[in-house]
């Protein structure tokens, strides 16, 4: 009898990963190692269906200071769902070597509270899916601190230079545009 009750709910078991894998975008395939601790970021799972802003960051750029706007910029829209991921690299030769220094300059420096990778490559061939996904949509980064706004549906809605600060009028109008997307 329960090998019964098993079989017969294993459709709906099975039905909803198949839906959870149908819902999933192509660019939030896969998982990112956290910045802190021993846990994974599977962007699907964490991300999918949610407005949210990607940033490709450094320790020691002279944009750093970006990460208090950033944290500005997830605090005021987060209750409306915004999400945002940021993802050190080393690819402009930036970052510090050891990811606990990462870590301190975004979490002890800059209070970060959202969602931050450990070090990863971001451009060129070499780069992780993810950013492979937002180049082929908008463009590779070409420096530090280059911001992808991505709506509900997975499509870069806008990018932008690490010269634009978040608190730019087009970026906050990007991001209330991600937001008011449909999933």
């Amino acid at each position: 009898m329960r090998r019964l009750r098993f079989l017969l709910g294993l459709p709906l078991l099975l039905g909803s990963v198949a839906s959870h894998a149908d819902s999933c975008h192509s660019v939030l395939e896969g998982s990112l190692p956290a910045l802190r601790g021993k846990e994974s970021i599977d962007l699907c799972q964490r991300f999918a269906g949610k407005p949210l802003v990607v940033v490709n960051t450094a320790s020691h750029c002279g944009f750093t200071g970006q990460f208090e706007g950033l944290e500005s910029l997830y605090q005021r829209y987060k209750d409306q769902g915004l999400e945002m991921l940021g993802v050190p690299s080393d690819d402009f030769h930036q970052e510090a070597d050891d990811s606990a220094e990462t870590a301190s300059v975004c979490y002890a420096n800059y209070g970060v509270t959202f969602s931050m990778a450990a070090a990863q490559k971001v451009t060129g061939a070499e780069a992780i899916p993810l950013f492979r996904h937002l180049a082929a949509q908008s463009g590779a980064p070409r420096w530090n601190f280059y911001k992808y706004v991505i709506d509900r549906q997975g499509k870069v809605v806008a990018s932008f230079s690490s010269l634009t600060k978040p608190e730019d009028p087009k970026l906050l109008r990007a991001v209330e545009q991600a937001i008011a997307s449909t999933p």
